[in-house]
């Protein structure tokens, strides 16, 4: 009954979100924007960035301490995926469409609008590329690692169902099945419900732009609703499968076609200046990541650029990164600590650093050595469109743009399958959830999604999941509390045994 009130706690929360915002949009905006400008960036804009900074901390010291050849599951389990498919299935998850919808427009968007100083010139550009890796490395891809690792450990070290709330019991002890791990339950599945549709809502928009700008079908609310009904059968088809079949070989068929497209952009494009953007992005990103992770602007009255990137970002990161946690951990067993913490977090952030600089560092080339001023217009007038805009400005650019469209699909599918198997196992209580939890969990994000595209309230939902991450944070500095208290015990415990 206990499982019933936090499922069905969460899904009030959201729904009368979604009722507000198809009744009142306009209102259910301005509070998101206060919530993300007002309250987040007046009063907590320096907790967000600490919180962030931390999180990378936390995770660098747990993968090289003395903790970080601690297996998550028994001393004798295997690994259950090929480190390929593992690093494929993480990054699907973890990244999904952000690669495409952000991967040229961030970079040209920061160089128009630099954090400091003037925009358009040659200082603008390398801020652009070292905020972009700021934004979409470390500190992104932390925020999911940490929730990941401290679920995989009490999942499988402890053998804990693969709810939340079990990671509390070190410190509250059966006090976790109260109103305490209720309330953590609710935050958890709204967190990943809000996270979930909010991104495949972005997605769709993104899709039909691409479909209108190669084949002329007019990106309408009736072709985006087309579209979502379509993918819902495919991801629910996909979960139905299981995780061993289909979410398995739809991420392993994506990373290939993304590698595809990365290296016809890379070798059709300016590739010398693509290497110099990305060593010369990586330099500035490592050698100001302390200030960029403690940079705040207390001496300028309405400055607002960090409530539009770090804060969103962080935020964002920290709520999307309840639920592809929850997946890394399900997928995780037999790893190492050390070996589950570079593969989630290291190696994505590297791959995605790649990402961007190779299709950023090209858009900027465009804009700043062709003279190509209709790519940044492209970019400030309709973000979607301008992807397939700058992908045609290559030779074999309808082969890219045909390749992006179906890597979008995909992503789009990898993500919502993950999601559905995610909340089915919470439902549950299982690493196994049943075909019927899937069905129904992937017929109420496809229902939430269809009604925030409907309504338009699709970015103030996204702001709002962005401020849950407030709520999250402090959940997340529990676990680690917790999680430290007992794994410290248990090392305690090991060396004391190989002692004896």
């Amino acid at each position: 009954m206990k499982r019933y009130v936090v499922l069905i706690g969460a899904l009030i929360i959201t729904f009368l979100l979604v009722l507000i915002g198809i009744i009142n949009p306009e209102g259910l905006g301005e509070f998101s924007e206060y919530l993300l400008n007002d309250l987040i960036g007046g009063y907590f804009g320096w907790y967000y960035m600490l919180i962030a900074f931390f999180i990378v901390v936390i995770c660098l010291y747990t993968a090289f301490s003395k903790y970080g050849s601690i297996k998550l599951g028994r001393d004798s389990d295997q690994p259950e995926f090929k480190r390929f498919t593992w690093i494929a299935m993480l990054y699907s998850a973890g990244i999904a469409i952000s690669l495409y919808f952000w991967g040229v427009a961030e970079p040209v968007l920061h160089y128009m609008e630099p954090p400091v100083g003037e925009g358009e010139t040659k200082e603008a550009a390398d801020l652009a590329m070292q905020y972009t890796y700021f934004h979409w490395a470390l500190h992104s891809f932390g925020a999911y690692t940490i929730t990941g690792l401290f679920m995989a450990y009490f999942q499988y070290r402890k053998n804990s169902p693969p709810l939340i709330n079990y990671a509390f019991y070190p410190l509250l002890g059966e006090r976790i099945h109260g109103p305490i791990g209720q309330i953590i339950n609710i935050i958890t599945i709204f967190a990943v419900i809000g996270g979930i549709t909010t991104s495949l809502g972005l997605g769709v928009m993104q899709m039909g732009a691409g479909f209108d700008y190669a084949w002329g079908i007019e990106n309408t609310p009736t072709t985006q609703l087309f579209l979502i009904l379509i993918l819902t059968v495919m991801f629910i088809a996909s979960a139905y499968s299981g995780i061993h079949r289909g979410i398995k070989w739809l991420s392993n068929i994506n990373i290939v076609l993304a590698l595809a497209i990365l290296l016809l952009i890379f070798t059709l494009g300016p590739t010398t200046n693509i290497l110099e953007t990305i060593v010369n992005g990586t330099g500035n990103y490592l050698s100001n990541f302390i200030n960029m992770s403690f940079h705040m602007e207390p001496f300028i009255e309405g400055y607002d650029w960090q409530a539009g990137w770090d804060f969103f970002y962080w935020g964002w990161a920290i709520s999307f990164g309840v639920f592809v946690g929850l997946f890394m951990a399900r997928i995780s067993k037999g790893r190492t600590i050390r070996e589950f913490i570079i593969g989630a977090m290291v190696v994505p952030s590297v791959a995605t650093m790649i990402w961007y600089g190779t299709l950023g560092g090209s858009a900027l080339y465009n804009i700043i050595n062709l003279g190509n001023n209709e790519l940044a217009n492209q970019i400030l007038a309709d973000m979607d469109t301008a992807l397939f805009y700058f992908m045609d400005l290559f030779p074999l650019g309808s082969v890219i743009i045909v390749l992006t469209l179906v890597s979008l699909v995909i992503f789009f599918v990898t993500s919502a399958d993950s999601t559905v198997y995610v909340l089915g196992m919470y439902s549950e209580g299982t690493t196994t959830p049943t075909n019927r939890s899937k069905i129904l969990w992937g017929i109420v994000i496809a229902g939430v999604a269809i009604a925030l595209l409907l309504s338009g309230a699709l970015t103030a939902l996204q702001s709002i999941s962005a401020a849950a991450g407030l709520p999250f944070s402090i959940i997340i500095i529990c676990m680690c509390i917790s999680f430290f208290k007992s794994i410290r015990e248990e090392y305690k415990s090991l060396s004391y045994k190989k002692e004896k």
